[in-house]
């Protein structure tokens, strides 16, 4: 069996979020199953400069129909590749920018023409190396164009004749939404300018046609596979989504185990692990002593590691902060994001100086070292496809809080890994933190719930199997 998966980021190459996390590892997973798989991904201006020396050219240059006029799709390579083939979709002036998708102010206006060039591009090499391809598994809406290529522009290309497309949705709420002069961009006919097609609400929608074109749908979780069937999580696709739910499959993302490793980190000053837990401890002391936190190590240290949005809950969080200072917790937070949420935690930071540090901004090593030394992990998100870092506090002995969602839902057993609340309030926030604390008051009880938390395998094995079926049962 031959897989492509196509995403627009992907580990280690270039990363904004959990995409780029799932995309990589799943790859890697196939190449130690011993599937032929295929990565592609754009060249970004960072990944050119972080990975130059490993990134040659191909010699190959594809000239890509946008709208009226026809841009260069260079293709690149890693030098050494033993198993699978990693390609890059180069072009300069789509991607050599500074960012992914766009700058603090916005997305860049011209996403539309990057990811149908994308899209193409990915096509286009495929029938100039004449490598016939049986799944072409695409994420999220940047690769949203190919599932409704392959039944259009593509359908009659010998090499895709017994190709399968696999849409995963990682988050609904990104969706692709361009105005109607899109459908030059794209070349797709006019006749799918409508309601069962890529049209909504007058505009373009890149999700939706993944979402109408796939052969399979899949989404990260089980919980929010049911979820995006309904008004309230559906982001206005949920008509179309139940239209289609006998093809939509919920499986859970995991973790890279090599990379997520207490017991053989190189981040962490110490090593840890199920039986042998005293390295926790003095991780803590040393990310204590990083954020200049007050206190010493018998203090409950709570955490915080993601993107700053309003889906992530800071609002409830940042509401809740001065009453979990006040029941004798410090906190750490790190992360970038949204403006608004940069400057509500920089003034709470100003506020509970020495009890609270926050970082503002991404750094591996200090994530790490959170995830390692703090005792509690908060994910009050208001909704969370499957989230990867209650899986990762888990490894790591961490005990996560979570709202009652998606993949949180799946994956936190309440009272016996961590703990869940139903309501998106910092008043059930507060509700689920005091029960944490209470059993972190109990030293026998909280460190039998952390080697439970660690006991758990959320390792990439068995999502992989479970694509690796659902590919099977639709194949041509």
């Amino acid at each position: 069996m031959k897989v492509a998966i196509v995403t627009s980021e992907a580990v280690p190459f270039s990363k904004t979020g959990g995409l780029a996390d799932v995309a990589g590892t799943l790859f890697k997973e196939y190449l130690h199953m011993g599937i032929e798989a295929f990565l592609f991904m754009p060249l970004y201006k960072r990944t050119a400069e972080q990975f130059g020396k490993e990134i040659q050219g191909t010699g190959i240059a594809i000239d890509i129909p946008i709208g009226k006029a026809f841009r260069q799709c260079k293709v690149l390579t890693l030098k050494s590749q033993k198993r699978g083939r990693v390609f890059f979709i180069g072009n300069e002036g789509y991607f050599g920018r500074d960012e992914l998708y766009g700058t603090p102010s916005g997305d860049y206006p011209d996403n539309d023409q990057r990811f149908a060039f994308f899209c193409k591009g990915v096509l286009e090499i495929f029938k100039r190396l004449n490598i016939e391809i049986d799944v072409m598994h695409c994420n999220d809406w940047q690769t949203g164009l190919i599932p409704i290529y392959l039944k259009t522009l593509y359908s009659n290309a010998d090499v895709f004749r017994k190709t399968i497309s696999v849409i995963t949705i990682h988050n609904l709420g990104y969706q692709g939404i361009f105005p109607p002069q899109t459908m030059e961009i794209t070349g797709l006919g006019w006749e799918l300018f409508q309601m069962e097609g890529v049209e909504f609400y007058g505009n373009v929608n890149f999700l939706k046609a993944g979402i109408v074109g796939a052969d399979i749908i899949t989404t990260v979780s089980r919980t929010y596979a049911r979820e995006i069937l309904t008004p309230e999580s559906g982001f206005g696709l949920d008509g179309i989504l139940r239209k289609r739910a006998d093809r939509i499959y919920g499986i859970l993302n995991g973790i890279d185990y090599n990379e997520w490793n207490p017991s053989a980190d190189k981040f962490l000053p110490y090593s840890y692990n199920r039986s042998r837990l005293s390295g926790k401890t003095k991780c803590k002391a040393e990310l204590m002593k990083l954020c200049s936190l007050e206190g010493d190590t018998d203090a409950p240290l709570m955490s915080f590691v993601g993107r700053l949005s309003g889906q992530k809950g800071i609002d409830i969080f940042a509401d809740a902060i001065a009453e979990i200072i006040t029941k004798g917790a410090n906190i750490v937070i790190l992360g970038k994001g949204e403006e608004y949420y940069h400057a509500l935690l920089n003034s709470v930071g100003e506020r509970f100086y020495r009890r609270l540090f926050f970082y503002s901004g991404f750094d591996e090593a200090i994530a790490h070292l959170i995830y390692a030394g703090s005792d509690i992990f908060l994910m009050p998100s208001r909704y969370e496809p499957c989230g990867l870092g209650q899986m990762i506090a888990m490894r790591y002995g961490t005990i996560p809080i979570g709202r009652n969602t998606g993949g949180l839902a799946d994956t936190i057993e309440d009272g016996e890994n961590g703990f869940l609340f139903d309501d998106y309030s910092s008043r059930d926030l507060m509700n689920g933190i005091g029960r944490a604390l209470a059993c972190y008051a109990d030293r026998k009880l909280w460190q039998r719930m952390m080697r439970s938390a660690m006991s758990k395998d959320f390792s990439w094995k068995k999502s992989a199997r479970l694509y690796l079926e659902l590919y099977r049962k639709f194949s041509r």
